[in-house]
């Protein structure tokens, strides 16, 4: 007899092993297990905002230069387009069109965590996961949640939830390495000064290696940037998986010792144990998941405590819709879920949207400033970090227009 998957995840639950634990800690971690699985399995789409089906009749993958842009159109003629994460796109294009786009032809709209599961689902597509499945699903329901919000008339964040903010912190980060702390430090303070924003990211080690050079690179730029910044300023720091566990824990003591806010990726992304161990040693907090692809690996992440910033990427992990249930999850286990943003277009403003409605998104959100963007306006916002401060579109779904002309010289692609 099939056993029914709630039983089944209630049972596995119920056999977890707790060995070493007292008895009020081992009903504490079961009950954490429980919330986690139901934070983790409850809908965040408001359905109730729709009266009538939203059936979804084309999708077209358009290309403008190196943009990728997704336009979505429903029968009754409402339209949403989103940008996509180009450089990923311009590789993994096929899929999209093979194996994602297909499957939403003909569907509900209002159904679409239904079947973002179910395209996961489709032709074994679940052997793909990973960053090339996923952008394609992300760059896809970023489109359709901004067609939702039209038939809605309501902003995306209005969609999962409550608006908790409308005003976003930035910072701003660094993609800099192997130049001199001096250069470094020269490129962030014009970053700031062109945005105003109250806290800063930069980067450590040699990327998953580091090496004398980048060590004494290291060493220079930890205190110079507090000194250069100042204690007001919040910095943090990504060493993007370079070190082993005694580097990650020599560099964290210092990290802390000038009062940086938080360590992102010590070690190689996957390397759970090193990561645990890194954060049970260290005060500085620890931030993981750019790299994650499985809902179930951000529990693990969340309920071994092997992190205490949780980043899901929002579009190499599948769009707003998965990193709003991680961000649930990580709120059942008092952590900030403050997300990643890989790419460039429109990419600022789906973090803008997730922290209006995402209590627990941190104190900074990623802004990647103008020289990477869409042309795109909005009546509501100037679309700008002003003192540090991105105001959060409240048009009906994304809350931009982009400019008409960039879409007319735009080109279908085709597989």
């Amino acid at each position: 007899m099939r056993m029914r998957r709630r039983g089944f995840i209630k049972t596995s639950l119920a056999a977890l092993p707790l060995v070493g634990l007292s008895k009020g800690a081992k009903a504490k971690a079961s009950d954490l297990a429980v919330r986690l699985e139901k934070a983790m399995n409850t809908p965040v789409l408001k359905v109730e905002l729709f009266k009538q089906p939203v059936k979804i009749t084309a999708i077209d993958l358009l290309k403008n230069g190196k943009n990728f842009i997704v336009r979505v159109r429903s029968t009754d003629g409402a339209e949403g387009i989103g940008s996509a994460h180009d450089s990923v796109m311009a590789t993994t294009y096929p899929i999209f069109l093979k194996r994602v786009a297909p499957f939403f032809i003909g569907k509900d709209a209002r159904e679409l965590e239904t079947l973002i599961h179910e395209v996961y689902l489709r032709d074994s597509n679940y052997k793909w996961q990973g960053l090339p499945f996923w952008v394609c699903v992300s760059s896809l329901e970023v489109a359709v949640l901004d067609l939702l919000g039209k038939v809605a008339r309501k902003p995306l964040g209005e969609l999962f939830g409550s608006i908790v903010r409308r005003e976003i912190p930035v910072y701003r980060a660094s993609g800099n390495r192997g130049n001199t702390p001096e250069q470094e430090l020269a490129y962030l303070q014009k970053i700031v000064a062109e945005t105003g924003a109250k806290a800063i990211k930069f980067r450590l080690g040699a990327r998953m290696r580091y090496d004398e050079a980048s060590t004494k690179r290291d060493h220079k730029m930890i205190p110079l940037t507090r000194k250069t910044f100042g204690d007001k300023m919040a910095i943090y720091a990504d060493a993007n998986g370079s070190y082993d566990v005694p580097m990650a824990i020599k560099i964290g003591r210092m990290m802390e010792d000038y009062k940086l806010a938080f360590f992102e990726e010590p070690v190689p992304f996957d390397y759970y144990d090193e990561t645990k161990q890194i954060a049970d040693t260290l005060k500085i907090p620890i931030a993981l998941g750019e790299q994650e692809s499985s809902m179930r690996s951000f529990r693990r992440i969340i309920e071994d405590d092997v992190a205490q910033v949780v980043q899901p990427d929002l579009l190499y992990f599948g769009g707003l819709t998965r990193s709003i249930r991680v961000a649930r999850m990580a709120a059942v286990a008092g952590k900030d879920c403050t997300p990643h943003m890989s790419g460039g277009g429109l990419g600022y403003l789906y973090i803008a949207h997730y922290a209006s409605c995402v209590p627990n998104c941190g104190a900074h959100q990623e802004y990647k400033g103008e020289e990477d963007t869409l042309p795109v306006s909005s009546d509501t916002s100037s679309l700008k970090s002003e003192n540090g401060l991105l105001k959060v579109p409240t048009g009906p779904g994304l809350g931009v227009t982009i400019d008409p002309d960039f879409i007319n010289r735009a080109q279908i692609v085709s597989a």
